[in-house]
This record gives structure tokens, sequence and C-alpha cells, in this order.
């Protein structure tokens, strides 16, 4: 019997290519950020290491995030999103 391959996702800080059960994935629900930790959220997924050194340069990075969700997001409000993720845990090296 043959094995599934494990997807493979691209993180937009760093731009390597990791597990996508390794990675954060991030997603718009009705017009909101969201982070989706389960991995079943419906719509176009973004996906981030969880590592502040990878968050920290996807901040740099301005609209990389809204221009891979393919979403009208204002600078702003992409960088506290993604400030919050770092406050939160989510950026643990």
């Amino acid at each position: 019997m043959m094995t599934k391959p494990h997807p493979l996702r691209t993180c937009l800080g760093c731009r390597q290519k990791g597990l996508k059960g390794d990675l954060v994935r991030i997603v718009m629900v009705d017009g909101v950020l969201t982070v989706d930790a389960q991995g079943r959220l419906p719509g176009r997924g973004a996906y981030v290491c969880p590592r502040e050194g990878c968050i920290e340069l996807l901040l740099k990075n301005k609209r990389r995030l809204s221009y891979s969700l393919r979403a009208s997001l204002s600078p702003d409000a992409e960088e506290r999103f993604l400030r919050g993720l770092l406050h939160a845990g989510a950026g643990e090296e």
C-alpha cells in the first residue's frame, strides 16, 4: 500500500519549504485575518514558520501577506496581526 506524501508549503518569511503541519496557516474569515490552527478553515491560506525571525521577515516585507491571500488589507492591519502573532507565542524559537 502506498503512503500519502506529506504536503509541503512555503513560508512567507524565510521562503523555505516545510511540512504543512509545521507551519502556521493564516486565512481571511469574514474580512479578518485569523490563524487556522486546525488547518480546516475554507479559503486561501498563507503559511509562515512559527519562529520569531520568520514573522519579523514578513513584517519587513510589507504587503506580502495580503498579496499571498489575494486580499485588500491595510498595511496597518497586516502589521497589527503579525505583531499579535509574535506576542501570542507563535514566534517562539
